[in-house]
């Protein structure tokens, strides 16, 4: 690579590299912070990624290909970084004294939320399995370490074990599927694998390969069968850091997936079939087992399945339509799922938890403002017009109809009813129910900060998806 060649590489990269390097100064930093330095913390941390973000606009622009192929910076990447940053910032804001209170808020745990952000950012940018491959465990071994994070409780110890071994058999499966591309093809490149799986008759080697590269990165968006990490995980892992799974890793995923699909020959291809069914079985899964649970938490990991396959029924459409769609889905979902999961941390006061939802019996006349934003993100997440959540699956329905798909499109309106009926039953416990205790929510000005934001992004959008749906198809249409 000539010198000129790297620089390029190193502009095109800078925002990940500001990360990066925030993360190391913040490491350092946090050596010298004494008990009670906590904000400086946060605000540094939300500073790193504030100047990550005005870089990444700065050179939004012309797709910019950087070490040697294997990376891209281009408005395609810069969409879900965007969508990183926001996952990311609104976590450390509602980590501000909920950290405090599990007695986790050392500078170890921004460290690691920045080191997943850029694990998430190079996942993004990248287009080549190698790269996806460093990004991925970049990302996941950050996770894996944050999940943990609650030491004295066996739960999370557990959670973070499970999430270890699942997490490494499904990185094991992927870089066999990555070998078997290398091996067929001779190249990792992701176009190239997308033309070499779209040969008439498929070569049955370049299949299989195919089926192990999508199992690895479907364990990411938590789509079965390789969802079974999730309730667990969601379950033991501090508040804030499933907050934070549950939008960031998912969109990273996705980015991955989408980008292959970017390629007009995938849709040409069978591959299709494999990830109608795999919408299907997953949105079926976690929408009807959502229906008996009675911890908040694993309720919101059986719905984080449920909508990673609709999400999946946008990938299934394809083309510029479907893959918008799909990014708009995402862009909304982190909205009402950080949103939902504020007003979880913010319960978090004392002895009460409020990870049981008969926690929120009566819950509206205590505190009917806080009632009604739990309301409007239980809708949104329902797809009940006219919130932000409705616009995000009937666009990707629009997308599968005028691909053909009217089946499918028929089986997640009827699964989407299914869904429905148990945040339904959350919004009954609100405000048809007696309350049971007294409690008073740990209400902190980041935390109304939190709720503020995301209330006005589940509102915003609702009221104007078009240009939002829009911005995410300019997205498309700017990816090399």
């Amino acid at each position: 690579m000539t010198a000129a060649a790297l620089f390029q590489s190193v502009l095109a990269s800078l925002p990940e590299i500001v990360v990066i390097t925030g993360a190391c100064i913040l490491l350092i930093l946090g050596q010298f912070l004494r008990k009670g330095q906590a904000p400086v913390l946060v605000w540094a941390s939300v500073a790193v990624v504030v100047i990550a973000a005005s870089v990444t606009l700065m050179r939004a622009g012309e797709a910019q290909p950087a070490y040697a192929g294997m990376f891209i910076a281009d408005r395609f990447a810069v969409f879900f970084k965007f969508v990183f940053y926001l996952a990311t910032v609104l976590t450390f804001l509602l980590s501000r004294r909920y950290a405090e209170t599990e007695g986790i808020g050392s500078s170890e745990y921004y460290v690691l939320l920045l080191l997943a952000l850029s694990g998430m950012m190079i996942m993004a940018s990248a287009t080549d399995l190698l790269s996806v491959y460093v990004g991925v465990e970049l990302m996941a071994i950050c996770t894996y370490v944050l999940t943990g994070f609650l030491r004295r409780e066996q739960r999370s110890n557990e959670a973070a074990l499970k999430y270890v071994i699942l997490g490494s058999v499904s990185t094991g499966i992927f870089l066999y599927g990555v070998s078997l591309v290398y091996g067929l093809t001779g190249t990792t490149q992701l176009d190239a694998m997308a033309a070499a799986v779209t040969g008439d008759p498929l070569d049955p080697g370049l299949l299989l390969a195919v089926v192990f590269i999508v199992a690895g990165l479907v364990f990411k968006v938590g789509a079965v069968p390789f969802h079974m990490w999730i309730p667990d995980v969601y379950e033991g892992a501090p508040t804030t850091i499933t907050a934070f799974m549950s939008v960031g890793p998912k969109a990273a995923g996705f980015a991955v997936i989408l980008r292959v699909f970017l390629n007009p020959l995938v849709a040409t291809s069978d591959v299709w079939i494999i990830l109608a069914v795999l919408a299907v079985v997953t949105m079926a899964l976690g929408s009807f087992v959502a229906l008996v649970q009675d911890n908040f938490k694993r309720l919101l990991a059986y719905s984080s399945i449920a909508h990673a396959g609709f999400a999946i029924f946008g990938v299934v459409a394809g083309g510029a339509d479907g893959i918008a769609s799909v990014m708009l889905y995402l862009l909304i979902y982190s909205f009402m799922n950080l949103g939902i999961f504020a007003t979880l941390i913010m319960m978090r006061n004392g002895d009460f938890s409020g990870e049981i939802i008969e926690d929120y019996a009566g819950f509206a006349k205590s505190r009917p403002g806080l009632a009604l934003l739990m309301l409007l993100y239980l809708f949104s997440l329902a797809g009940i017009p006219p919130t932000a959540g409705f616009f995000a699956k009937f666009y990707v329905l629009v997308a599968l109809v005028e691909r053909g798909f009217v089946m499918l499109a028929v089986i997640a309106v009827l699964l989407s009813a299914i869904a429905a009926y148990f945040y339904i039953r959350i919004v009954m416990v609100i405000y048809m129910r007696e309350p049971e205790r007294a409690f008073e929510p740990a209400l902190t000005p980041l935390v109304r900060v939190t709720l503020a934001f995301t209330a006005v992004g589940t509102i915003g959008i609702g009221l104007f998806p078009a240009w939002f749906l829009r911005l995410a198809q300019h997205s498309v249409l700017g990816a090399n």
